[in-house]
């Protein structure tokens, strides 16, 4: 099998441009990047990064305005949706409510001209591998939101498409099916060794379910990488602040590499080479030590404090400002108006240029 092949999709220098005037702006600025072929890749960012345009022109709902796309080393760039071998599972479901589960799930086998026989066997198996067996009569309109996702997904699966796209997936389901659903997809895809493109704006979904994320702001893609690299070393201040709630403060780097943030000297910075100066240090949440006073090197009070089960969250009033703190130590419960200190650990912190 050639290189080429090994890429699921392929984008090259891709632009999008709507509309006719050419000097209207760029939705995607030549942006580049590959998805190997039977693994995932989210496309992560905030609402108009361009993330939902780069998954249509993945599709083909969208032709792009310059560049090159690729799918299993095939230049698919000026073909339709219907030759491209790829299958969409849209945020709305988008299911037929007149037509039963099974219906709905051999639908694009039955426009295709498959046989009736080959068709109800391929849906039935396509359910089952969702856990849908049993529904086949049963209507969108007597299904939960999950078990609708689910007809979605089959109804994907069942075209053995070359490439599985997911756009915004889980947001009509609440926090707990979110949670089993993600599971579920990233079971399924590792299984079956399905190249699919994701579409978030959840960064612990896409931590959840990816090989690689791609960070995108504003047309370009701000970083692409592993989700251990992109929270343990975002390469710029949107990233550290987008992936997770890491809190930026101003640091500032010395010339032996060292970086101070207010009283403190960071352990270990995780930091790219920065020249000595003024840096941005992200600080995750769980990276901080709550300790009684003086045991640390940043004096706090306690503002805020709730009791979440597994870990409680606190606010503390320090000489760098509020700092949101998420402790697993359930055995020691400080209250408002407690004095503490600080300390940080050597993870969940990140070093950028200013």
């Amino acid at each position: 099998m050639s290189d080429s092949k090994n890429k699921g999709i392929e984008f090259r220098n891709i632009s999008k441009r709507y509309g006719s005037d050419a000097n209207a702006p760029l939705a995607v600025k030549g942006i580049s990047f590959t998805v190997p072929k039977g693994t995932l890749t989210t496309i992560l960012g905030p609402s108009g990064c361009g993330k939902t345009t780069t998954l249509r022109m993945i599709a083909g709902l969208e032709a792009p305005t310059g560049g090159q796309i690729f799918i299993d080393g095939v230049e698919v760039t000026t073909l339709g949706p219907a030759e491209r071998n790829v299958s969409m599972v849209f945020q709305s479901y988008a299911l037929f409510p007149h037509m039963n589960v099974l219906a709905n799930v051999a639908y694009g086998l039955s426009v295709s001209g498959v046989n009736k026989t080959e068709t109800k066997q391929r849906a039935h198996a396509a359910m089952a591998t969702v856990g849908l067996t049993g529904f086949d009569e049963r209507l969108p309109s007597e299904l939960s939101g999950g078990q609708q996702q689910r007809v979605a997904l089959a109804r994907a699966l069942v075209l053995e498409p070359a490439v599985l796209l997911f756009d915004e997936p889980l947001s009509n389901l609440d926090a707990r099916l979110r949670h089993s659903m993600r599971e579920e997809i990233r079971t399924l895809q590792q299984r079956l060794g399905l190249t699919v493109a994701y579409v978030t704006h959840d960064q612990s979904e896409a931590l959840a379910v990816s090989d690689q994320i791609i960070v995108m702001d504003h047309g370009v893609i701000a970083q692409a990488g592993t989700p251990h690299d992109l929270y343990e070393r975002p390469g710029s201040e949107f990233v550290a602040g987008f992936m997770g709630e890491a809190m930026l403060f101003d640091g500032a780097s010395a010339v032996d590499g060292s970086v101070r943030l207010g009283p403190i000297t960071l352990p270990r910075t995780q930091a790219q080479v920065l020249a000595a100066g003024k840096v941005k240090v992200a600080v995750r949440p769980e990276a901080w030590q709550v300790l009684p006073p003086g045991a640390g090197e940043l004096a706090g009070t306690v503002e805020k404090s709730a009791y979440l089960g597994s870990f409680h969250e606190y606010t503390f009033a320090t000489e760098l400002g509020a700092i949101f703190v998420v402790s697993t130590d359930v055995e020691r419960v400080w209250k408002p108006g407690d004095v503490v200190s600080l300390r940080l650990a050597g993870h969940g912190l990140s070093v950028v240029a200013a």
